[in-house]
Parts: C-alpha cells; structure tokens; sequence
C-alpha cells in the first residue's frame, strides 16, 4: 500500500524545489538588468535614441548592450520578454503556501497561545492580507506620492513593519515571518504583471502602429523595477527564516523582520552605487554589520519566545485522536528519551542548545500529539532524527512503533 503522506510530503518537496529553481531565475536576471542598467555609458557612436551602452566579457565572448531611453527607431524581428520567471516562482510559492501552511495549518499556521482561531479563518487571514497588501501598495504608488520615491519607500517599510507585527499577532512564529516574505513577494511580482509588463506592451503597440511612445511608461516601469530591487534580499531571508528559531521563536521577531528589511537596502545599496561609480559606499557594510548585531541582541532578549505550555490547555479534536491511538503510550516514551532533551522549553541535551531546534518541543503528551506527522516522517519513515550525535535508544522496533501509532491514529480500523 503506498504511503499517501510519504507521497504528499514528496509533493511538497517537488514544489519547493521547483520554488528554488525559478527565484534564482528571477532573483538572477533582476540583478543583472538593475546592475546593467547602472553601468551603461554614454557612448560618440550610439544609435538615435540610445542613453547608454556596456561591454561585457564571459563565457569566453564580448557582449555589446546598448540601452534605449523609451524605445528604438523599430521593432527588432526578436525581443525577449523577462517575465515567467516572476510568474513561476509565485505560482510554486503560492502552491508551497497552500500545500503546508493551509493544508498543514493546525500545525505550522495557527498558533493558539496568539489568536483562538479556526482553521478557515487563519486561512482567509492568509490569502486575503495578500490581496490587500497588493491593493494597498498599488494605490499608494498612483496616488501623489510617486513624485517624493524617497518618502513613498518609508511608508512601505512602515507598512511591511506594521505587517509584521500583525502576523506575530495571529500566527506561528515560523508562518508570520513566511507571510511577511510572501506578502513582499506578492507586491514584487504584482509589479511584474500589473504594471511592468503591461506598460512595455503600450511601448510595443506603438511602435508597431509607427507612433513614438510615450517615456512616462518606461520611468513607471523603472520605479517598480526599483522597488523589487530592494525588496528581493528581505525576501529571501525570510523565505529562509523558518529553518532559524532566534529569527523567528523569539518576542521581538517583528522587529528583526523590520530591521532585515533595512539590511536590505544598505546592502543594495553599495552594490547599486558600486555597478554605477565603480567604488561603493563602505559605510554602507558597517551600518549592515551595527544592524546584525541589533538583531542578535533582539534574538536572545528575552531567551525563547512564550511558548505555550500545553500541560494547561484542552486537547484538540487532531490532537486527541493521536493520543487516543493504540500504541501512543510507547511513542511517547521513545519521544521523551530520545527527543526531548533538545526539544524541550529548556533544552538540556548541552550547554550551548539554549532553544529547541525549528522551535519544536516535544515533552508533553499534547506536544507529541500536535506534532505527530513530523514525528511520523522523520523518526518513522526516516531515520533525520534523532540525529546521530544525539541517538540513545531510539530501536528499529521504536520507529516500527511510530509508524504503526501514526497508521493507527490517521487511519483506524
């Protein structure tokens, strides 16, 4: 009989890798056109209505790039369009979403010890501060703002601020920060398909009809453009902050979110000034550094963030189904003597472990019972843990045991 949670969790990993794949894509060419667009020069020999050109060398060739200021004279017989490559990554980044923090969402979205809330309301939470962040942003690019970009750039951080904590709010730790990333990121690629792409298909008809296109729909592009060039390394740190407790476990983690925010644009910003002058800003790297330390400050004051302890609450309906199940009590005692000494509230396994690993604890019969499929896939059907250096007495029959609980609890006879 195959193992539709085994196959499921497969599912998953397809989708994240392929959510790999295409943000290096994405993340690849917006850095190279940002960076190429700041080192074009003005050149005697360019062609009319050219503003720059750069010559490269790699791959063993010379490449000759040459920038027009709206648009040339004619449409070339072959132009590439850069774009699915924005559409892919949130297509599989959204997939990713659905398919561990929606479908996954008693786990790893809802937090009870933050917000008493149902599973559908989490996830409307979810999808729908999205949609309205989106909105939000949009209007405030069209509206006055636009012409003072330095001021529409602090409200933004003020808003993703304000995000932050309003996820740390309602979710788990590990979810708010992935939200806050997924939240940016739809901004990022919205810009793509609702503003980039279908003001260069006005350039596109123009010049097909023989008009001069306008340049107000190249300087839009441009500031949106811009707007994900900053916002692509915040991203991608907090994609990544789920495999971090002191990033995501602790009280002030909005507050780190807010602050990588700026680590972003400091570090943008030397390389920005760097492809452009061809010196950068070293201040810029001294100012990243003072906010890193900030962070980890942040991170361990206080130590861990409340976690709830479950001795106190009322099972729920999931997690009493598991410790209802036949075989529980021996599953539980394999998990105390071979987990909890790194996943516990106050980890004891050494001295240098001041927090459960991801944020996992594992030593109440609530604990186990919440976290039953991790549980399932990685000491059961896999031998991830407990890792080698931490193994006592974890037994061929114990992870036997484990599979057949998890069978018995998901699928009772």
């Amino acid at each position: 009989m195959y193992d539709l949670l085994a196959i499921w969790d497969w599912v998953a990993f397809s989708v994240r890798w392929l959510h790999v794949i295409t943000a290096m894509a994405w993340i690849g060419a917006s850095f190279y056109f940002i960076a190429l667009d700041l080192m074009l020069k003005p050149a005697g020999d360019m062609p009319e209505g050219a503003c720059g050109e750069e010559w490269e060398i790699h791959g063993g060739g010379f490449y000759h790039t040459t920038k027009y200021l709206v648009a040339p004279a004619r449409l070339p017989a072959h132009l590439t369009w850069h774009k699915w490559q924005s559409y892919m990554t949130w297509i599989s980044g959204a997939a990713l979403l659905i398919i561990i923090y929606w479908v996954g969402g008693e786990i790893y979205l809802l937090d009870p010890a933050r917000a008493n809330l149902d599973l559908w309301q989490g996830i409307l939470i979810s999808g729908g501060s999205l949609a309205i962040g989106w909105l939000a942003y949009d209007q405030l690019c069209k509206s006055r703002l636009s012409e003072s970009p330095t001021l529409l750039m602090l409200i933004l951080f003020a808003i993703l601020v304000a995000m932050s904590w309003g996820y740390n709010q309602v979710f788990t730790g590990r979810a708010a920060l992935l939200h806050l990333g997924a939240f940016t990121a739809t901004i990022m690629t919205a810009n793509v398909f609702f503003q980039i792409m279908p003001n260069q298909r006005i350039v596109v008809r123009d010049l097909m009809a023989g008009r001069t296109p306008d340049a107000k729909y190249g300087r839009i592009a441009k500031v949106r453009s811009t707007h994900n060039n900053y916002l692509t390394l915040p991203v991608v740190f907090l994609m990544l902050s789920n495999h971090y407790p002191l990033a995501f476990a602790t009280e002030y983690a909005w507050i780190i979110a807010g602050l990588i925010f700026l680590t972003g644009v400091t570090i943008r910003h030397f390389f920005n000034t760097m492809h452009a002058t061809g010196k950068g800003p070293y201040w810029t790297w001294a100012v990243t550094i003072l906010l890193m330390f900030i962070i980890a400050w942040l991170s361990v004051a206080p130590m861990h963030d409340k976690i709830e302890d479950a001795e106190t609450r009322e099972l729920s309906a999931s997690e009493q189904k598991f410790v209802s199940a036949p075989g529980f009590e021996d599953v539980y005692q394999a998990v105390l003597g071979n987990c909890s000494m790194c996943h516990a509230r106050e980890p004891f396994y050494h001295d240098t472990m001041r927090w459960p690993p991801k944020g996992v604890v594992l030593e109440t019969k609530s604990d186990v019972a919440r976290h039953a499929r991790d549980i399932y896939l990685q000491a059961g059907r896999s031998h991830a843990m407990p890792p080698p250096y931490a193994i006592r007495t974890m037994t061929k029959e114990n992870r036997l045991s484990i599979i057949a609980w998890y069978r018995n609890a998901t699928h009772p006879r």
